[in-house]
Parts: C-alpha cells; sequence; structure tokens
C-alpha cells in the first residue's frame, strides 16, 4: 500500500492534543512548533501544570515531526518518552514546544524536545524516539486499532 500521509489534516483531527488546546505554528521536517495555554484543564490537583500534559505536547510535536520526515507509505508511532519537569507553571501560561531531529533513518527516528514558557524560560526537555512502520489505511481512516 503505497499512501500518502496528510499531516495538515491529521494535526486538525480530534483527539487529545486538540482537547489539549495544542496548535500547530510550524510544520517543518527539521523542526516542528506548537503552542498550549496552561489551563484547568491542564493542572493536576496541587495546581500546577501536570508533567503528562508536558509529555503530551512533546510527544504531539515529535510525532508530527517524525510524520513530516517518513517516506510515502510509512508513518510513525511514538516508542518511548523522557523527560524533566524544570519550572512549574500555573494557570494562565502559555507553552511553546519546539521538536528538532536527532536521529532519523527507515525504522527508527528521534526528536529532542524544549518546551518554554511565555517568557522563554525552559519548563521541559524531553527525547522521544518513534517507531517508522508501514501505513496502514485504517489508521488514518478510522483511528481505532481494536480488535
Amino acid at each position: 500500500m503505497d499512501r500518502e500521509l496528510d499531516v495538515d489534516q491529521l494535526v486538525d483531527k480530534h483527539g487529545m492534543p486538540r482537547d489539549l488546546g495544542v496548535e500547530f505554528q510550524r510544520l517543518l521536517p527539521d523542526r516542528v512548533v506548537a503552542t498550549m495555554p496552561v489551563d484547568h484543564r491542564h493542572l493536576q490537583p496541587l495546581g500546577v501544570l501536570h508533567g503528562g500534559v508536558s509529555l503530551t505536547l512533546a510527544e504531539s510535536v515529535a510525532t508530527v515531526g517524525a510524520w513530516l520526515n517518513c517516506p510515502a507509505g510509512k508513518v510513525a508511532f511514538g516508542a518511548t518518552i523522557n523527560a524533566d519537569h524544570l519550572t512549574l507553571k500555573c494557570s494562565g501560561s502559555r507553552l511553546t514546544a519546539a521538536g528538532t531531529p536527532d536521529y532519523i533513518d527507515h525504522e527508527k527516528q528521534t526528536w529532542k524536545i524544549e518546551i518554554r514558557d511565555e517568557n522563554g524560560r525552559r519548563v521541559c526537555v524531553s527525547r522521544c524516539t518513534l517507531n517508522v512502520v508501514d501505513l496502514d489505511s485504517a489508521f488514518v481512516e478510522n483511528g481505532d486499532r481494536s480488535a
């Protein structure tokens, strides 16, 4: 199967990144940038940014970047992600995540992602490894791979 992956269409689809307010600002094979507000949806019970939300933002940036580097008929899915949370953020902040590829080949990609606040301070640094696999039309059309 040699389907084309429509990255622009996929970043606009419903899903967790969109539900959290992630907006992609720059989509290039060597740099992906997205922004996200910090509001009640993103906070843990003590009122600060939940680390899992930072990981969602980071993996979203890495995944879209990996898609931009996949050959026709291929797609990438996150395999591992790690992060260092550097600064606490509260509601009212705006985060910007910038991802750049660290390693790209036909089976695997690794991306570095830096998340900064509206003042340019680093909030989180992350590294995400993605597996490159054959694109199955069901991934794009249904988004449901349940058996």
